[in-house]
C-alpha cells in the first residue's frame, strides 16, 4: 500500500528525488523551458510537499502551489524510478487534489513539457480529467510547454 504524507523536506530521499526531478527537467527540456522549483522553491509558504512512501521506501514526490483566485497548480510530480507504473503517481496526484479541495480551490492547473519524457505524466493528468487550456500566472506558452487544467 502506497501512503501519502505532508513532507517538511528535511529527509535525504526526499532532497535527493526532488534534485532528481530538477536535473532530469532541466535535462529533458530546452534552455529556459524548464520550470521545476529547486529546494528553496519549493520551501516557500505558498507550497506544500507530498511523499509517497511504501514498506518505508520513498515512491515518488508532489507539492501543491496556491495561486491567487482559488486556483492551485501542482509542481514537481515525479515518480522514483525504482517505482514506475505501481500506482505511485495516482496516488500523489490524488493527494494533491484532494489538498486543492480541501482549501477551496475551484481550479487545479500545471505547467508541463512536450515529448517521450512527458508522455506518462501527460497520460495521468489526462485520464484524471485535465484539459490542455491556456497559459497561466507567470507562464508564457511556447511550442514546448503545455498546460493542462482541471475545474474542481
Amino acid at each position: 500500500m502506497i501512503e501519502v504524507r505532508k513532507d517538511d523536506l528535511s529527509g535525504e530521499p526526499v532532497r535527493n528525488l526532488l534534485a532528481y526531478h530538477r536535473a532530469t527537467m532541466v535535462a529533458d527540456s530546452p534552455p529556459c523551458h524548464a520550470y521545476a522549483l529547486d529546494l528553496a522553491g519549493l520551501e516557500a509558504p505558498d507550497i506544500t510537499v507530498f511523499s509517497a512512501w511504501r514498506e518505508g521506501d520513498l515512491c515518488g514526490v508532489g507539492a501543491l502551489r496556491r495561486l491567487d483566485g482559488g486556483v492551485c497548480e501542482i509542481k514537481s510530480m515525479r515518480t522514483h524510478p525504482d517505482h514506475l507504473r505501481a500506482g505511485v503517481g495516482a496516488a500523489v496526484l490524488a493527494a494533491l487534489l484532494a489538498e486543492a479541495r480541501a482549501s477551496g480551490a475551484r481550479r487545479v492547473s500545471l505547467e508541463t513539457g512536450s515529448g517521450p519524457a512527458f508522455e506518462a505524466a501527460l497520460g495521468l493528468y489526462r485520464r484524471t480529467g485535465f484539459a490542455a487550456g491556456p497559459a497561466f500566472g507567470d507562464y508564457v506558452a511556447s511550442d514546448f510547454n503545455q498546460f493542462l487544467h482541471l475545474d474542481l
